[in-house]
């Protein structure tokens, strides 16, 4: 049965919902946190420093409210191109936050050497709220001196120990991030978890693949870009650039008799198709690109938002070319009546 109109015009009770960024050294598990909250896969996790790259938005919503998390690139000292741009991604995140979540690997810290970190959460001293990640590699006996130092350090709003790879502490963790939200509406509709488009998804787990399947300086050299994305009744077309520096990287990513290349893409359609329930046809490509991580256009290719404006760019112009040979032909039909 349908609502009286009355009932229908009435606005719905507002929960509690709101932004919260996750900031932490390299390596720290951000990632690893918010694909927990998440419940799937929307960030790529590796042992590597740095892999994060972009902002990444993962959506929870719980009865109580939503809460819009964004995942950061590790912070570090940035010397490259690419590495500034990442630091100004951190930047970025902040703003309009109505909380701050700090992680910090507990197995591997002291606050004198997180003053970084501790400097970045200056501006949010009374919504900033601390995950002392990995506890599960901490012995128990050092784990209250460790939140006993860091309470001291910093007027944080709140402190968790939590291991954001077994999911101990984490329902605490959620419990304390609502209680610092603002009364809203939710942002997002229910059913959704992230605000990336599957094409960059795609490109990132071939680059997780890649990163885990290589070594010496390849991982920190690399970047995937989408050459093609076709959805068809039967089956997702991908086809994608690996992009690197030097030619003896180009020869371990290809590997002997393109080996390599065909691990990475085996590896990563698997993982894909799990992920978004189709079938998948991946095509990789490796191209040298010398000195790209110091180009800034280069870099700027790399964040999705970019991507997707070139794709409605070259959209509307083939639009209008397609438009204007309909208005050509047209006229050349009048011309002959």
């Amino acid at each position: 049965m349908a609502p009286r109109k009355a009932e229908q015009d009435q606005p719905k009770a507002a929960g509690k919902a709101g932004f919260v960024a996750i900031i932490g050294r390299p390596n720290a598990g951000k990632s690893t946190l918010l694909n927990h909250f998440v419940g799937q896969k929307i960030a790529i996790v590796t042992s590597k420093p740095q892999t994060t790259r972009n902002r990444i938005q993962g959506v929870v919503t719980r009865p109580e409210g939503q809460i819009v998390f964004i995942d950061t690139p590790g912070l570090h000292d940035a010397k490259s191109v690419l590495n500034r741009q990442m630091m100004r991604e951190v930047s970025a995140a902040l703003e309009g936050i109505d909380v701050l979540l700090m992680m910090i690997d507990a197995s591997h810290t002291l606050p004198t050497a997180d003053q970084m970190l501790l400097d970045r959460a200056k501006r949010y001293e009374s919504k900033t709220i601390l995950a002392l990640n990995k506890i599960d590699k901490l012995p128990k006996p050092k784990l209250l001196p460790l939140l006993e130092a860091f309470s001291k350090a910093f007027p944080f709003a709140a402190l968790v120990p939590i291991s954001a790879l077994t999911g101990s502490g984490c329902d605490q963790l959620l419990e304390e991030i609502f209680k610092h939200l603002p009364q809203n509406e939710n942002f997002f509709p229910e059913e959704q978890i992230t605000d990336q488009p599957e094409r960059f998804l795609a490109a990132e787990i071939v680059r997780e693949k890649a990163i885990q399947l290589t070594y010496h300086e390849v991982p920190h050299a690399l970047a995937v870009f989408v050459d093609k994305f076709e959805e068809t009744p039967k089956i997702l077309r991908i086809e994608m650039t690996l992009h690197v520096e030097r030619d003896s990287q180009k020869k371990i990513l290809i590997g002997r008799k393109g080996e390599m290349l065909k691990k990475i893409g085996t590896e990563a359609r698997k993982e894909l198709e799990a992920l978004l329930g189709t079938k998948i046809y991946i095509g990789l490509f490796v191209k040298v690109v010398e000195g790209w991580r110091d180009n800034p256009h280069k870099v700027r290719e790399l964040d999705w938002h970019v991507q997707l404006e070139d794709i409605k760019k070259d959209q509307a112009q083939k639009a209008n070319r397609e438009r204007g040979l309909t208005d050509d032909l047209a006229g050349d039909d009048d011309q002959r009546s």
